[in-house]
């Protein structure tokens, strides 16, 4: 027996036509790339994406072509969110931080049917044309004013289409399964890989990320969204502030630490959401001028685990709540919140603050184990660590056109291994202690790199901090932690194992410490370590 309740598609096109509706006048503000400040309302993003949604139609784009967005965090790449979708298109955002042959693999590979890209990106697209045989043609995403001389062919000027058009267009309904958008990984090992969403899967991932214990959205909120939105659907934020009409701030091509300060004092922000690196660059700029924006109240953190020792600086010194919280491309991103339980509010602070530099629990939506080597689940006790897996409504079933991934990282019974090594304790509360391929066997003990790499974080002569596990002819690995120095430091390795031993094991101090003027990043952001160890692959440790 069914129930008697209407079978309405959950469509990504809802999402902004109830915002335009309801919340008509919720602002959306943006840097753009040719400068100025650009304002406008949720209704207007709506008018102007049927728009283009009506010009990408005369320009031949159909259900089901995938169309390629390389652009910055601004008020056109909104639109394009929302028209490709709706259309029942699929929006394949590209990270411009990819190799340039990885930028040529996954347009190829997706099939890309047009590319709609930012000026910055125009010399890129330039460069790599010639390699990109199957794609129609480009948009450059300005007005005519501003519109480049190009070598590309078949170049279209995004105002100038939308122009052309009226906003007279009826949303489409069709299955909530069809694919509604694209995210490559950032390709650490082999090619990136494609993960392919649904209207559906995108649909519950909004609503889970607009509940209590999701970033907080809501209508009298406004939101920085400092997440790239070329990165794994800028973890949901677009499609949350349209659902809520939360005011939406978009930093355009700017992420200084000044910059960012000042969209955030000047727009009153109350949240916002990036990596570590922005917040340890926002951390220095509210030092150097003695306060916080003003109306900051949290900042959520993703990507990689914050140091307690940063956690502790935005809390104490500035009165900012850290929200941590963990996802992957798979996972559409979100898959745990940093929300403390009640029953924890009112701990000491050290133990608070300790709580909160893990990971979080999981919401609705994501179902996490943890595994043995065997394959044997393992109890959450907060002790026990293993590969963590996952599952639910919103986490990937295989990879786009990729059988061979699929199979080494999907188990028959819907389970996909991370590739993360996690704790969970009796609450919930997940910890990722590494991943699987950093974890440092040190003499048939386990040492956690990213619980050494926080610890040494907080050493004040320490800016940045990666630890590695290089051969050891004694005791298989052990940890050599490669750091930059903070300005004006010299950090010493006796110096800094000292600090270090009331803070980790004993057996977990690094057995040297090397000081780089930088280190690695990945295209996301996160420190590269297939990088750095390519890089120092003929280290050896004194004496040995």
């Amino acid at each position: 027996m069914h129930g008697l309740i209407m079978d309405r598609p959950l469509l990504i096109s809802s999402l902004l036509e109830f915002g335009a509706r309801n919340h008509a006048g919720s602002e959306i503000v943006s840097r753009t790339t040719e400068g100025p400040i650009h304002r406008y309302t949720l209704a207007d993003a709506h008018g102007r994406a049927k728009q283009l949604a009506k010009a990408m139609a005369r320009l031949g784009v159909d259900r089901g072509d995938r169309i390629a967005t390389i652009a910055w965090n601004n008020y056109r790449h909104f639109e394009l969110y929302f028209a490709i979708s709706g259309m029942g298109a699929v929006c394949h955002t590209i990270n411009p931080r990819l190799f340039h042959e990885q930028i040529v693999y996954v347009i190829n590979h997706a099939e890309d049917k047009y590319v709609f890209m930012d000026l910055t990106f125009v010399p890129l697209l330039e460069a790599l044309g010639a390699h990109l045989p199957k794609v129609a043609g480009y948009v450059i995403m300005t007005d005519k004013e501003h519109m480049p001389e190009t070598k590309l062919e078949n170049v279209h000027c995004y105002e100038d289409l939308l122009a052309a058009e009226d906003d007279d267009y009826a949303w489409p309904e069709f299955d909530e399964l069809t694919a509604s958008s694209l995210c490559y990984t950032s390709g650490t090992t082999g090619n990136p890989k494609g993960v392919l969403y649904s209207h559906r899967s995108t649909m519950l991932h909004t609503f889970a990320i607009c509940s209590a214990e999701g970033p907080g959205l809501n209508s009298r909120i406004a939101y920085l969204a400092v997440v790239p939105m070329f990165h794994v659907n800028a973890w949901g934020i677009p499609y949350g502030c349209a659902l809520t009409g939360a005011k939406l701030v978009l930093p355009g091509p700017r992420y200084e630490g000044d910059m960012i300060f000042d969209l955030l004092d000047d727009e009153n922000v109350n949240i916002t959401a990036g990596v570590p690196t922005i917040w340890m660059m926002l951390l220095a700029e509210m030092k150097k001028r003695g306060r916080k924006p003003e109306a900051l109240e949290t900042v959520i953190v993703g990507g990689s685990a914050f140091p307690t020792s940063m956690i502790v600086a935005f809390e104490e010194d500035f009165g900012v709540n850290v929200h941590h919280a963990w996802g992957m491309t798979e996972l559409s991103p979100i898959g745990s919140s940093g929300s403390l339980l009640t029953s924890m509010l009112d701990l000491p602070k050290e133990e608070r603050w300790a709580v909160k530099s893990k990971q979080g629990r999981a919401i609705w939506g994501v179902e996490k184990k943890i595994v043995g080597e065997d394959g044997a689940e393992l109890p959450q006790d907060g002790v026990a660590f293993g590969e963590l897996m996952v599952r639910g409504p919103w986490t990937a079933s295989a990879y786009y056109n990729d059988a061979e991934a699929t199979a080494q990282s999907f188990t028959e019974d819907g389970w996909f291994h991370t590739g993360d090594v996690a704790t969970i304790d009796e609450h919930g509360i997940m910890q990722i202690v590494d991943r699987k391929k950093d974890v440092i066997k040190s003499a048939g003990e386990w040492i956690s790199s990213i619980d050494l790499e926080n610890a040494a974080m907080a050493h004040p002569a320490i800016q940045e901090a990666a630890v590695i596990g290089m051969p050891h002819p004694k005791w298989d690995e052990r940890p050599l932690l490669v750091v930059v120095a903070a300005e004006r430091q010299s950090p010493e390795l006796e110096e800094v194992r000292e600090f270090l031993a009331d803070k980790v094991a004993k057996w977990w101090l690094p057995d040297d410490l090397m000081v780089l003027d930088e280190l690695p990043h990945t295209a996301t952001g996160k420190v590269s370590k297939l990088n750095l160890r390519e890089q120092l692959k003929d280290y050896v440790f004194p004496g040995v």
